[in-house]
Parts: structure tokens; C-alpha cells; sequence
């Protein structure tokens, strides 16, 4: 007998169905596994998209010195590090206060900082004396080895490495400079801050460039703001001839006061940082501080890859500048002499 054409006879219609079943059955199950799996490997996937740990940076200085602060920011950034994307800093100033810098590297040191950059000298001692474990890098410090921050500067050894200014070396080239635009000058006026232990050094140098110069010099000493009022007004009445300016934390958010009070009194003022000329003083000679801290974020970045302070060698100062204000100049009716002009790096007009 013949079925009517598209009627699946009952035994291959239920085979047909069975088949059809057991298929949606394996891609059931291969799709929960599929699921099972996915599920299991999470954890493998973001453990491995886990972002990394972003490093903490300590930032002490005695006082704010803004060209500085930024040379360090941008090389950081130039090294890749963005804040606060890849690098957290925490900044700590004195404010020119030196007796709060060891309060101030202690709070670092109590937040945990991975580095601690510190920019001068009063700053890279307070943070040693806070943590001998931290790594330190120390930015623009004169004599890292005479204050005994670090045992040499091919091998620092301890906690400590970074960049050395030179500071004290350059102290007998200031006088020099001086004596040249002003030679009829015999008494010097030396305004330093007796708290800073790297004036010691500096005032070895002085000593026997005034004795090659035949220039008798006037010690002052100013260890505060207040002070520094009391010690200009002595130089003032003591009839100073000239005045050299021992760089110092405290003295430089103040160097236009000091610059003030040597235009007023008709004298010619030197010192060792371009800022300070930038502020008013006659003559600036030494190292750029911008470029020390600047190099004191490479220091910073092999840290943070793993090198050890203690390995790195110290980086010793290799640009000078000679800068000369000659709007100073005017106003003192000072000439100063070609010979001087022509080795500026700076002429501020």
C-alpha cells in the first residue's frame, strides 16, 4: 500500500528525532563546557590584567624653588612617569624653615615612600637621619661626601646616591668675578647660614681666594628670616664694600630682600644660583641646579627598575653658569668690564 509522498514512516521519524536530540545535546553540553571553562579561567585573566603597583615618590625640599621642581617633573615625565597615572609624589617643604625638615622627612617616611628624592643639603640629611632603608636621592647637594651623606662618590654605599652640585668649589671663582668688576674692593661682606654644615667647606674656599685677592672678608651669620634683617642692617653699618651670598635654602625665597638691601646701600652683590640673579643680585656664578635635579629623576627611574642606591655612582655638577643683571648694574653705576661680559651665559636686561 502505498503513504502519501512526504509522510517519514513512524520508526524513521522517531530515529530522525532521536538523532536530532542527541546533537542538540552535545552542543549543549560543549557550550557548558565552554561556560565552565570561561568561568575557571577568570581568575587566571585578571590576575594576569592586574594592574601593577604604582610606586610612591617622597619629595623633600627646605624650601619651594619652582624652576627646580619642574626640571624634576619633566624629566620624570619624559622617563614615562605621570602623575598620578604611574607615579604618586608627595610633596614636603620647609618653607625655608630648616628645623621642620626632620619632622617632614619622618611623615614621608611614615607613608611608606618607595624613594624619597631630597633637594639640597639640610633635606638630604634630615631624610637620612628619618630611614636608613628608604632609598634617598639627593638633588643638587654640594658636598654629599664631607656632610657624610654617602662614603664616596664612585660607591655611595647606605641608602643614598643622586647628584652633587659642586657648590663649595666654585665659591673662590665668585670673588674672583667681583674683584674683577669692582677692583678697589678690600672688604667683602659673607651673609651664610651657620646651620647649614656645608658652609664649612665653602668657607675654606673663600679664605684663600680673599688671601690671593688681599680682600679682607666679613663673616655674617643669619640662621632664620629674622635674623637675616638683623644681618643686613650689620653689613649695612659696618660700610661693606661688596657682599657675597653663601647659597642657602633659607636665603633663597629671600634673595630679593638681600638684593634690595645691596642696591640701597650701593654695592655690589655675587652669589652662586641664577635664581638669586634673577631676584636682583649684581653677579651669579654656578652650578645649574635645574640640570642636578633634572639627572636626580634618572636616579629615581633606576630605582624604581631595581637598582640599588648604593651602587650608583654620584653625579658631580658639569654645567656652570655665569649670569650678570645688568639692570643691577645700572642702578649701582657699576661697567662691567667686557672681559666679564663675554664669558655670560646670561645677560638679564
Amino acid at each position: 500500500m502505498r503513504r502519501r509522498s512526504g509522510v517519514m514512516p513512524n520508526s524513521t521519524f522517531d530515529a530522525a528525532e532521536a538523532r536530532a536530540r542527541e546533537a542538540m545535546s552535545r552542543r549543549g553540553l560543549a557550550r557548558f563546557v565552554i561556560v565552565v571553562l570561561g568561568v575557571l579561567a577568570m581568575p587566571l585573566l585578571s590576575g594576569a590584567q592586574r594592574p601593577t603597583k604604582v610606586p610612591r615618590l617622597g619629595y623633600l625640599t627646605a624650601t619651594s624653588q619652582p624652576a627646580r621642581d619642574e626640571a624634576f617633573r619633566r624629566e620624570l615625565r619624559r622617563l614615562g612617569y605621570a602623575e598620578p597615572q604611574s607615579i604618586i609624589i608627595e610633596y614636603r617643604s620647609a618653607n625655608g624653615r630648616l628645623e621642620r625638615l626632620p619632622d617632614l622627612a619622618a611623615e614621608l617616611v611614615g607613608l611608606k615612600m618607595d624613594v624619597i628624592v631630597a633637594g639640597a643639603t639640610p633635606a638630604a640629611l634630615a631624610a637620612k637621619k628619618a630611614t636608613d632603608t628608604i632609598p634617598i636621592v639627593m638633588a643638587g647637594v654640594s658636598d654629599p661626601v664631607g656632610s657624610g651623606l654617602i662614603a664616596s662618590l664612585g660607591r655611595p654605599g647606605g641608602n643614598v646616591s643622586g647628584t652633587s652640585s659642586l657648590a663649595a668649589a666654585v665659591v673662590g671663582k665668585q670673588l674672583e668675578l667681583l674683584h674683577e668688576v669692582r677692583p678697589t674692593v678690600s672688604q667683602v661682606a659673607v651673609l651664610w647660614n651657620p646651620a647649614n654644615r656645608v658652609f664649612q667647606t665653602q668657607q675654606l674656599a673663600e679664605a684663600k681666594a680673599a688671601a690671593k685677592l688681599k680682600v679682607r672678608l666679613q663673616i655674617v651669620e643669619a640662621r632664620t628670616p629674622d635674623e637675616l634683617d638683623r644681618a643686613l642692617t650689620t653689613i649695612a653699618e659696618q660700610r661693606t664694600q661688596a657682599l657675597l651670598v653663601l647659597v642657602d635654602s633659607m636665603f633663597s625665597p629671600l634673595a630679593a630682600r638681600i638684593a634690595e638691601a645691596a642696591v640701597k646701600q650701593r654695592f655690589p652683590a655675587v652669589s652662586g644660583a641664577k635664581e638669586y640673579a634673577d631676584a636682583g643680585m649684581l653677579l651669579t656664578y654656578g652650578p645649574n641646579f635645574s640640570d642636578a635635579y633634572g639627572r636626580a629623576a634618572t636616579y629615581v627611574d633606576k630605582i624604581l627598575k631595581g637598582a640599588r642606591a648604593a651602587d650608583l655612582p654620584v653625579e658631580q655638577a658639569t654645567q656652570f653658569e655665569l649670569v650678570i643683571n645688568a639692570r643691577t648694574a645700572r642702578a649701582l653705576g657699576v661697567t662691567i668690564p667686557q672681559s666679564v661680559v663675554v664669558r655670560a651665559d646670561y645677560v638679564l636686561k
